[in-house]
C-alpha cells in the first residue's frame, strides 16, 4: 500500500516535469519558428532573465506581498461572511426565498464591471481590493455552505435531538463534520477566485500588487514583465489550491480510515 502511494507520487511528479518541459519547448519553438520580437512574445530565457531582475531589484517581492495580503484578507472575510449567511439561510427557507433574488442578481453582474465603481467609492487603497476579492469569493462559498448543511441526513438530526443535544453540539458534532466535504469544495473554488478578485482590483487602479506590475509592463511594452506577473499569479493560485487540498486531507482523514 505504502509502495503504491510512493510510486503514484513519483509518477505524478514526473508527469508534471514532462508537461512543464513540453510547454517550454513549444513556447521556445514558437519564438524561433516565427521569429517573434520580445514585445510580442519573449522567449522563456528572456522571461527568466526578467524574473531575476525583478527579484534582484525587490519589485517582485514587494508587489507579490501586497497581492498576497489582499488575497488572504479577501478570502478570509469572504469565506467568513458567506459561511455565516449560508448557515442562517440553510436554517430558514423563508429568509432564503427573500434574499435569493438579490444574491442571484448580484452574481449576474460581472465583478470586472463593478470593480471600477468600488475603486471610485472606496479609493484605490487596499480596502477596495479586499472588498472585490471577498465579493468574488462570497457566492460559491455561500452556495456550498447551504448545500452542505442541507445534505445532513435528517435521521441523524433526529438522533441528536433525542439525545438532548444543544444547538452548538448539533453544529459542532453533526452539521459541521457532515457538511465539511462540500464546504471545503467551496473553499477550493474560492481560493482560486480570490486571486482573480485581487488582480481585477489592481488592474483597475492601484499603486502596488502584481496587477500593478502587469500594468507597468503593458504600458512600457515590457512583455517579459507581464509574463513575470502572470506566472507569479499562477504560482500563487497553485499554492493556495494546494493548501486547501492539504487542509482537506487533514480535516477529512476520518473518511479514508
Amino acid at each position: 500500500m505504502e509502495l503504491s502511494k510512493k510510486s503514484n507520487r513519483k509518477i505524478k511528479q514526473l508527469s508534471v516535469i514532462i508537461t512543464l518541459l513540453l510547454f517550454l519547448s513549444i513556447w521556445e519553438g514558437l519564438v524561433l519558428v516565427f521569429d517573434l520580437p520580445a514585445f510580442i512574445l519573449p522567449s522563456p530565457l528572456q522571461v527568466g532573465q526578467r524574473f531575476a531582475r525583478a527579484i534582484s531589484d525587490g519589485s517582485l517581492l514587494e508587489n507579490s506581498l501586497a497581492t498576497i495580503f489582499e488575497v488572504f484578507s479577501g478570502l478570509v472575510s469572504g469565506v467568513f461572511f458567506a459561511t455565516l449567511l449560508g448557515y442562517i439561510l440553510a436554517k430558514s427557507t423563508f429568509l432564503e426565498n427573500i434574499l435569493q433574488p438579490f444574491l442571484v442578481a448580484s452574481q449576474a453582474i460581472p465583478t470586472v464591471a463593478i470593480a471600477p465603481l468600488l475603486v471610485i467609492w472606496f479609493g484605490s487603497g487596499i480596502f477596495s481590493k479586499v472588498l472585490i476579492c471577498a465579493l468574488i469569493v462570497f457566492f460559491p462559498v455561500l452556495v456550498n455552505t447551504i448545500v452542505g448543511l442541507r445534505a445532513v441526513p435528517e435521521n441523524l438530526r433526529d438522533l441528536m435531538r433525542s439525545l438532548k443535544a444543544t444547538p452548538w453540539q448539533m453544529f459542532r458534532l453533526l452539521e459541521l463534520p457532515a457538511a465539511m466535504p462540500v464546504l471545503l469544495g467551496g473553499l477550493r473554488i474560492g481560493a482560486t477566485l480570490s486571486v482573480i478578485g485581487a488582480v481585477v482590483g489592481e488592474l483597475v487602479g492601484s499603486d502596488s500588487g502584481l496587477g500593478f506590475l502587469i500594468n507597468v509592463g503593458r504600458g512600457q511594452y515590457d512583455t517579459a514583465l507581464v509574463f513575470v506577473g502572470v506566472l507569479t499569479l499562477v504560482f500563487l493560485a497553485l499554492v493556495l489550491y494546494s493548501l486547501v487540498l492539504w487542509l482537506e486531507k487533514k480535516l477529512l482523514r476520518w473518511k479514508t480510515n
